[in-house]
């Protein structure tokens, strides 16, 4: 198999191939599913693939602790503006929810909600924390109209397509009025993102699909959210983008070959950030 880009730093070739095959394996099995069995399957995905890859990203970078608080920093440049003490808040997909853990001491109450338990088995969770692990569809235990802010950091990108209007439509539901649902996402155009960007010009791992601004939104409408707003980050500092500027560039970069729209995209909408109001 060809490389289609440099190796990352620390792994070589036969580790990244072995997470390649391994990831593309599970994805397959995603889309080629019904949506009952994807409850079997999402149950059990994160586990086979940190079992068939020792190496994996997730695991390594664990005691690179510098990292982790760049990445809690940037998560909360994205949500601490919505933040009150009075607050509820809940985190879809917060992987070791070392940042639920975090965002507990500026709220009152803080749910991670996730497919499987990969939280910080050292960590003392704080007690205004909890985790709820369900199926991926059917949520229990948060109480619907009662959440005034919901995250998601690289998650909207590993849901099914036929699913993701339903996630907006939960996501909804939990939230009261004049809630946001706060997530970022890779940018379809500057991708793949997942570990397929080493092989191949489309997402085949667990970006079961990679998005645009102009995709999500009428799913986002269609849930019944009443505004979209779009933000960039550059060095900690949260800054709102136009839509409107965002839509004609992605139409512009459109007609391009996809090399061309990869390496302008990079720079230009490497991710999504969005800000959708009840």
């Amino acid at each position: 198999m060809q490389l289609k880009k440099a190796l990352p730093q620390g792994r070589t070739y036969e580790q990244v191939k072995n997470h390649y095959l391994v990831e593309k394996s599970i994805a397959e099995k995603i889309k080629q599913s019904k949506r009952e069995e994807r409850k079997l399957i999402y149950a059990t995905m994160y586990g086979s693939l940190l079992r068939q890859v020792p190496d994996h990203p997730r695991l390594t970078r664990r005691g690179d602790a510098p990292l982790l608080l760049r990445e809690v920093r940037s998560k909360l440049v994205l949500v601490k503006r919505f933040l009150r003490p009075s607050s509820t808040f809940v985190e879809f997909a917060p992987g070791d929810c070392r940042f639920s853990m975090a965002v507990a001491k500026y709220v009152k109450r803080v749910w991670g909600v996730d497919i499987s338990d990969q939280s910080i088995r050292s960590a003392k969770a704080p007690d205004n924390f909890r985790l709820i692990v369900y199926d991926g569809y059917t949520l229990e235990g948060i109480e619907e109209g009662s959440v005034d802010v919901i995250f998601s950091d690289q998650l909207i990108e590993h849901i099914h397509p036929e699913d993701t209007q339903l996630h907006f439509e939960l996501a909804y539901r939990l939230l009261k009025e004049q809630g946001v649902y706060v997530f970022r996402t890779p940018h379809s155009f500057s991708g793949p993102h997942d570990i397929s960007q080493y092989f191949s010009d489309e997402p085949q791992g667990f970006h079961l699909k990679e998005w645009t601004y102009r995709e999500l939104k009428p799913l986002l409408k269609k849930a019944g959210f009443s505004r979209m707003n779009s933000y960039g980050q550059v060095k900690g500092v949260l800054f709102r983008t136009p839509y409107a500027g965002i839509e004609l560039c992605e139409r512009g970069l459109g007609v391009f070959p996809k090399r061309v729209i990869r390496m302008v995209a990079k720079y230009l909408i490497p991710s999504i950030d969005i800000v959708a109001m009840k």
